[in-house]
C-alpha cells in the first residue's frame, strides 16, 4: 500500500506539501499537479481514521432537514451532496420531522461523532448550536433564519409573499386567501405577513378566516383548501406558501371542479394532478441553496475564520403555469 512518503518522493516534494494538497490548502499550481499525478499513479488513499484523529473531527457532515419526503429538501440535499463529493466529504442525512427534540438528538450525535460540520434547516426557532460552535464545528443554516451568529442561506420570505400575492391581485382576484405552514415556522409566518400587508396596501380585505395554518404537506393543503371552499363567502383565489401545500390545493380544486378559483404557489411543483396552466408559480430553486450552503461550509472547514455571512437567494419572477409549458 502506497504511503504519503512514496507520493512525496514520486512528486519530488515534501510530505508537508502532499498533506497540504490532500487537505485542500493552497500550494503552487505545478506542485499541486505533481502531487495529484503521483497520487493517481500510486493509487494512494489517505488513512482517513488517522487523519480524523489528528484533526479531531471526521470527514463527514450532517445534513439535518425537517422533511426529506418534501422534494424541496430532496433537491436541496442534492446540491449539498454534489459539493461534498467534490470536496472529499461524506454526507449523513437526518430527518427531524419538524420535531425540535429529534433535531437536538441529531445535533448531539454530530457533536459526539466529531462530524466536521452541520447544514441545518431548523425545526423551531432556536436550535441549540452553541456547543457545536464552541467546538469549532462549521455550521450553515438553510431556508429558515435563526438569531445565532452563524452562516445562513435563506430567502427573502416577505418579498416572496408580496410578489406571489401581487400576482393574484394583478390577475383581478379580490378575495384572496392564504394557506401557510405552522405558526412556529418562520418562513410560514413571514409569507403570511406579506400576504396580509400586500392585500391591505391594495385596499383588499385580509380577514382572519382567509388565513389557514396547516402542516407543510399535501394533506395540509387539501384540508385547508376544503375548509376555505366551505366558507359562507369563499375566496376567489388562494396563495399556497409552499410546494406541497400547493399540490394539495390543486387536488381539491380538481376534485371539486373549481376552475374558477385562482391559485398562486410559492415553490417548485414536484408533481401535480391537474393542469397548472392557470396557476401563478414562484420558483425557489432549492438545489442552488444546497450548493451555496455546502460551498460556505467547505470554506469554513478549510480555515475561513471571517465573520458570519448571510446569503439571501434571489427572488425570481412569477410565471403563469409551469416553466417550460
Amino acid at each position: 500500500m502506497a504511503r504519503i512518503v512514496d507520493v512525496a518522493a514520486l512528486a519530488g516534494v515534501s510530505t508537508a506539501t502532499v498533506s497540504r494538497v490532500l487537505n485542500g490548502k493552497p500550494v503552487r499550481a505545478d506542485l499541486e499537479a505533481a502531487v495529484r499525478r503521483a497520487v493517481d499513479e500510486l493509487g494512494y488513499s489517505p488513512n482517513r481514521t488517522a487523519r480524523s484523529l489528528r484533526r479531531q473531527h471526521s470527514e463527514v457532515l450532517a445534513l439535518v432537514l425537517p422533511d426529506i419526503e418534501n422534494p424541496f429538501f430532496t433537491s436541496l440535499a442534492r446540491g449539498v451532496e454534489d459539493v461534498a463529493q467534490e470536496s472529499g466529504l461524506s454526507v449523513v442525512l437526518c430527518n427531524t420531522d419538524e420535531d425540535p427534540d429529534k433535531q437536538e438528538q441529531y445535533l448531539q450525535i454530530a457533536e459526539d461523532e466529531n462530524m466536521v460540520g452541520v447544514i441545518l434547516a431548523p425545526a423551531g426557532r432556536s436550535p441549540l448550536l452553541a456547543r457545536l460552535v464552541e467546538r469549532d464545528r462549521a455550521v450553515v443554516i438553510v431556508d429558515r433564519a435563526v438569531p445565532d451568529d452563524v452562516d445562513q442561506v435563506t430567502f427573502d420570505n416577505l418579498e416572496l409573499g408580496r410578489r406571489a400575492t401581487q400576482s393574484l391581485i394583478d390577475r383581478g382576484y379580490t378575495r384572496i386567501a392564504c394557506v401557510t405552514g405552522p405558526e412556529e415556522t418562520p418562513t410560514a409566518v413571514a409569507r403570511a405577513q406579506a400576504w396580509r400587508e400586500t392585500l391591505e396596501s391594495a385596499g383588499l380585505p385580509a380577514p382572519d378566516d382567509l388565513l389557514v395554518h396547516a402542516n407543510f404537506r399535501v394533506d395540509g393543503g387539501q384540508s385547508a383548501m376544503t375548509e376555505l371552499l366551505e366558507l359562507s363567502s369563499p375566496p376567489d383565489a388562494v396563495l399556497a406558501t409552499n410546494n406541497l401545500v400547493g399540490v394539495g390545493a390543486l387536488r381539491v380544486l380538481a376534485a371539486t371542479e373549481r376552475g374558477d378559483v385562482g391559485l398562486g404557489i410559492i415553490g417548485d411543483l414536484p408533481f401535480v394532478t391537474s393542469s397548472v396552466d392557470n396557476v401563478s408559480l414562484l420558483q425557489l430553486r432549492p438545489r442552488e441553496m444546497g450548493l451555496t450552503a455546502a460551498r460556505m461550509l467547505v470554506e469554513r472547514i478549510r480555515g475561513d475564520a471571517g465573520p458570519a455571512r448571510r446569503v439571501v437567494q434571489p427572488t425570481l419572477p412569477v410565471t403563469l403555469g409551469s416553466p417550460g409549458t
